[in-house]
Formats: C-alpha cells, structure tokens, sequence
C-alpha cells in the first residue's frame, strides 16, 4: 500500500506561491497529495501593485492585508500553508543599491535563517521540494535567500547530527528549480495571437526581458495542469495588493494559454531516486519507493 505522497513549495512572499507553480500544486491536491506552501517572510517590504489598493489603510497596515490575502489564497488552491516568520527583505532600487534593512530575512546567517525550513521539513516530511534557482527565478535578495535555505535544507533534514532540537531526521528525496518564464512559451503565445488577430500583451515585456542574463535552465519535467489554470488565476488575484487584475498578465485568452503551453515547467536539481528524463511527473521515482 502506498504512502500518501507530500509535496513542499518554498517561497519567499505571499504571492509568490500562486505565480509559481500554483497550478501544478491544484493538481497534486486533486489527486490526492499532500500539499504544503512554506512562506519565508510576511511580505512587508512589497510595493502596493494594484492601483485600486494603493491607499492610507493599506500601505499601514500591509503586513497584517498581507497575510489576509495569504489566506484566502491558500483556501483557493486547497493547500496548507505556514510563515518562517522572517521580515521581508525589500527589493533595492538605485545606483549604488542602498543598503537592506538591519534584521530582513536576506542578511541573516544561512544557519539562522534555514533553521525554520529544516523544523518545517522534518515536521512535514515532503518527498519533493520546490523552490527556486541559484538567482532566485529573478534577483530579489529574499529569493536568492529562499535558494540558499532550500538546498540547505533538503541537505541537512536528514542528517541527525545538524540542527539538533528540530525534530526527527527526514530525507526529501527530490528538490526541483521552477522554470516559471521559459522563451518558449512566450513565442508559442505570440504566435498564436497573431494568428488569430489579437494583440500581444507580451510584447513590450518579451522585449525588455531578453536582455536579462537570466539562467537558462533545462526543462527536465513539464506538468500538464491547464485545467486548474483558472484555479491558478483565482489565487493570484486574491493577493490584491500585488496582483492587478486588469494587468496584462490576463490579457492572453484562456484558450489560447492552454493550447500554447498547457504546463508548469521545472528543472530537476537533486534527485536520490531513479528517474528517467523527461519526467511528466514530479513524483516519477518516488511513487515506486515510498511504501507504509
């Protein structure tokens, strides 16, 4: 008989859960796994995204509006949730960049601030992680951070000798890097819109983005999750501070989404099970091990 399956999904803010993967996670759920979003910080540095929630009592009271939006999020995609409790890091502007804030999550030493995640793994006990790559999917300082303690965590969960007083040894036994923003998918979109006649609200961002040194991660496992897309959206939306609903991430019609690229990507980083690539599965090799 098998064990039920577990999956963890690291990020660094509120949001950032249901721009990254959320759809993946609806499916898992549907299927019967145990989904669990770890939320580094409360997101109190984030700027206000939406115009229509840029007033007085929200830019007050943004932490607790933060964690509000969190909820309802959580309750959309059906996944438990928890805060580390950090403070979030802020993302710095200027030339030279200003120094980030004394205590913010980014400047904690990697014991400190992995500390919470191996207590989360250990009491969880996922068999797969997700989190994000060496650059953070793009470099926010409290990204590149949530890189750092994953990795660190997927290592040290299961070693008994580390991180005495967090609970029982457990080795997660896959950890993958979202590949949220593949060229592909992008090209894929915009050609069908020109096919149909329609104007690409991706156009002037494609253009801006391609001279990003951004990593250029291999695809190894693409989940087909197009039927929870409208599940993903409904999430993103529920963060009204940062999401604008207008915005011209919705623009694209749900139908063209789906026929253009109907998956979530991800780039398998460490794996201790066999696994044939290209995976369509995140559990591949790990649902032929785990048994009660």
């Amino acid at each position: 008989m098998s064990e039920r399956l577990r999956l963890m999904a690291v990020h660094a803010h509120p949001d950032d859960e249901s721009s990254k993967g959320a759809a993946t996670m609806v499916r898992y759920v549907h299927e019967g796994a145990e989904v669990l979003v770890v939320t580094l910080t409360g997101g109190e540095a984030g700027s206000i995204l939406n115009p229509a929630m840029d007033r007085p009592e929200i830019r007050e009271n943004i932490g607790e509006v933060r964690r509000k939006e969190m909820a309802a999020a959580r309750e959309i995609l059906g996944v438990h949730q928890e805060f580390s409790g950090f403070i979030d890091s802020g993302l710095p502007e200027g030339d030279p960049l200003p120094p980030l804030p004394e205590g913010c999550f980014a400047l904690q030493p990697l014991e400190v601030a992995a500390e919470p995640l191996v207590r989360s793994v250990r009491t969880f006990r996922p068999h797969v992680i997700l989190t994000y790559d060496e650059q953070g999917g793009y470099p926010h300082p409290d990204h590149i951070m949530t890189h750092k303690v994953s990795v660190e965590a997927f290592d040290a969960a299961g070693d008994p000798e580390r991180y005495p007083g967090t609970g029982d040894p457990w080795q997660p036994l896959k950890l993958y890097y979202h590949v949220s923003f593949p060229r592909e998918r992008f090209e894929r979109i915009a050609a069908l819109l020109k096919e149909r006649g329609l104007e690409n609200p991706f156009a002037e961002w494609m253009d801006r983005m391609k001279d990003r040194d951004f990593p250029q991660w291999e695809i190894t496992t693409r989940i087909r999750c197009d039927e929870h897309f409208e599940t993903r959206d409904r999430a993103l939306i529920a963060h009204a501070t940062q999401i604008d609903p207008n915005g011209f991430w919705f623009a694209v019609p749900m139908d063209i989404q789906r026929e253009a690229w109907p998956y979530e990507d991800y780039h398998l980083a460490r794996s201790l099970v066999d696994t044939d690539l290209p995976e369509d599965d995140l559990f591949a090799g790990v649902s032929e091990s785990v048994r009660t």
